[in-house]
């Protein structure tokens, strides 16, 4: 065999001095490829690095499971309850492990900072100005089963003109129905002048081309003369109420009686 194959013909070994080889080859070498001491971490050899020992894959599987034991027991000395550690395994080094430290469960509250009364305070009026006032829980109003009902009837039966609705005890129940033969005049003065209040009307008009028709509307009433609290609680309100009545064909909105006007209806309508 040439001892200069591998390009080592100009090469010194600096554990002999002669020329012609590289130390990891010199005979005198007792400490192969680790000149300062040291050995392969699997087998123990000295001609290899561990990453390329022949009996990396019998023992890794052992090895592995040891060392992740050691650790685990390690570092579950005063780890807080619920809290998990997974160790995840890089390569096939015993000392390259890193923990993910995860939590399952309720925390053990002993260990976090408590908040300071000044913080509590703050949280407190942040929380308030979320919520806003009382009056918007309303958006989740109940309805009553004779409001469909009702509605139903006016809608495929013609049984009324028009009905009014009121929040009563968080709910929204009928106050009136207006007979078939009643006026529009007689709709509207069924709205009280100080109170809110939910309509529809079943508006029968002709069009242009000489053709009979209708059109539901659907009143949403708040005059300016009623109270704060009520105008937020109906306005809240409408649009969760709206999908209860399947068929609304038009909306109007009035705080004073001539913005629903008989013209501004027919407007709407044609």
């Amino acid at each position: 065999m040439n001892q200069y194959a591998g390009g080592t013909k100009f090469a010194t070994c600096f554990i002999c001095n002669e020329t012609g080889h590289l130390s990891k080859n010199c005979p005198k070498n007792t400490h192969g490829i680790y000149p300062k001491g040291g050995c392969c971490k699997i087998c123990g050899g000295v001609t290899h690095l561990a990453k390329d020992c022949p009996d990396k894959n019998k023992g890794k599987s052992n090895n592995n499971s040891a060392v992740a034991s050691k650790a685990i027991r390690a570092s579950t000395d005063g780890r807080p309850r619920g809290q998990v550690t997974k160790f995840v395994s890089g390569d096939d080094l015993e000392d390259d492990f890193m923990a993910e430290v995860t939590y399952v469960g309720k925390k053990d509250k002993s260990t976090e900072p408590k908040p300071s009364a000044s913080n509590s305070q703050e949280s407190n009026l942040k929380s308030k100005k979320k919520q806003g006032p009382k009056a918007n829980a309303a958006s989740g109003m109940a309805v009553s089963d004779e409001c469909k009902l009702k509605f139903l009837e006016l809608k495929t039966k013609r049984n009324y003109r028009f009905i009014v609705f009121k929040i009563e005890n968080q709910e929204v129940v009928v106050e009136k129905l207006g007979s078939p033969g009643d006026t529009y005049e007689e709709f509207t003065d069924s709205l009280p002048a100080d109170e809110c209040r939910y309509a529809v009307y079943d508006f029968d008009f002709t069009t242009d081309e000489n053709c009979q028709k209708s059109k539901i509307f659907f009143v949403a009433w708040s005059p300016d003369t009623s109270k704060v609290r009520s105008k937020m609680v109906y306005a809240s309100s409408k649009d969760r109420f709206k999908r209860e009545l399947d068929g609304i064909q038009l909306e109007l909105q009035a705080t004073d009686p001539s913005e629903i006007s008989l013209d501004i209806v027919k407007g709407r309508a044609l």
